[in-house]
């Protein structure tokens, strides 16, 4: 009898780091009223941020309205996150058994994520779907402005982690908050209609929300996302830089 995805999940769990698996002491209780007005801002907040989202994308790579659009996602998601209620740091248990701040360990799973990433990406590559999807959204990276391109990325990196693994995945209660805040992270990614960023919603977003578990708060999944980000707009461009940056493609849909 083959096992359930239950089952797999709680096997690929455990052999997770101990950073992702065990939870380190806290209490981010809250009153009922508290809890369903997070929810209700988190519900409009997710809906809104998801549109902006979709329209940047669909905007040309440094132009005004990109930057200006990829900011409004940003701001969207901070606003929300903080509109919702408290947000919490969190904490790592070291060998002493001493809580403190976490800091090393988030930026050494950004870096291996990243190697996990580049590897698939020369998977991706023979696979004509996701090249073509990852050289549309790259593109914005290729042909931007490297300021302004590395300050909307790292601050809708932060924006995302402040929204969706604290005040999304605090809306998502006690049942299943890993697998309910991914789902809607990976559904916000939707909206670009591009298949590689919903695949790399969907692994990275398991990967923060299980950062989110073990230590309680934001600051480990936006560590290692901020991280994450910094690599793949250093090192995943060339990969998939488009012959001829000013030729467009009239016969095929808007980038996204």
């Amino acid at each position: 009898m083959s096992p359930s995805p239950r089952d797999l999940a709680r096997r690929l769990v455990a052999l997770a780091p101990r950073e992702l698996r065990e939870k380190v002491p806290r209490d981010h209780l809250e009153s009922d009223e508290a809890f369903h007005r997070r929810r209700r801002v988190v519900g409009g907040v997710s809906v809104a941020g998801a549109g902006l989202l979709g329209r940047s994308l669909a905007s040309e790579p440094d132009s005004t309205e990109f930057y200006a659009l990829t900011l409004g996602v940003a701001g969207t998601w901070t606003a929300g996150a903080f509109a919702s209620g408290p947000l919490h740091l969190g904490w790592e248990q070291g060998d002493d058994n001493q809580l403190r701040r976490p800091l090393a360990t988030p930026v050494v799973l950004g870096v291996a994520a990243f190697g996990a990433f580049y590897g698939a990406a020369l998977v991706c590559r023979r696979i004509p779907v996701l090249n073509r999807a990852l050289t549309d959204i790259l593109a914005f990276a290729d042909q931007g402005s490297a300021p302004l391109v590395t300050a909307t990325t790292f601050a809708n990196g932060a924006a995302e982690e402040v929204f969706f693994r604290g005040a999304l995945y605090a809306a998502a209660g006690t049942h299943h908050p890993v697998a309910k805040s991914t789902a809607v992270y990976a559904l916000a990614t939707t909206a670009t209609r591009n298949p590689a960023l919903v695949l790399a919603g969907t692994a990275m977003g398991t990967l923060f929300a299980l950062q989110r578990r073990a230590s309680g708060g934001i600051q480990a999944p936006l560590l290692t996302h901020l991280t994450w980000s910094a690599l793949m707009l250093r090192f995943m461009p060339p990969l998939f830089r488009r012959d001829g940056h000013d030729t467009v493609d009239t016969n095929r849909p808007p980038r996204v």
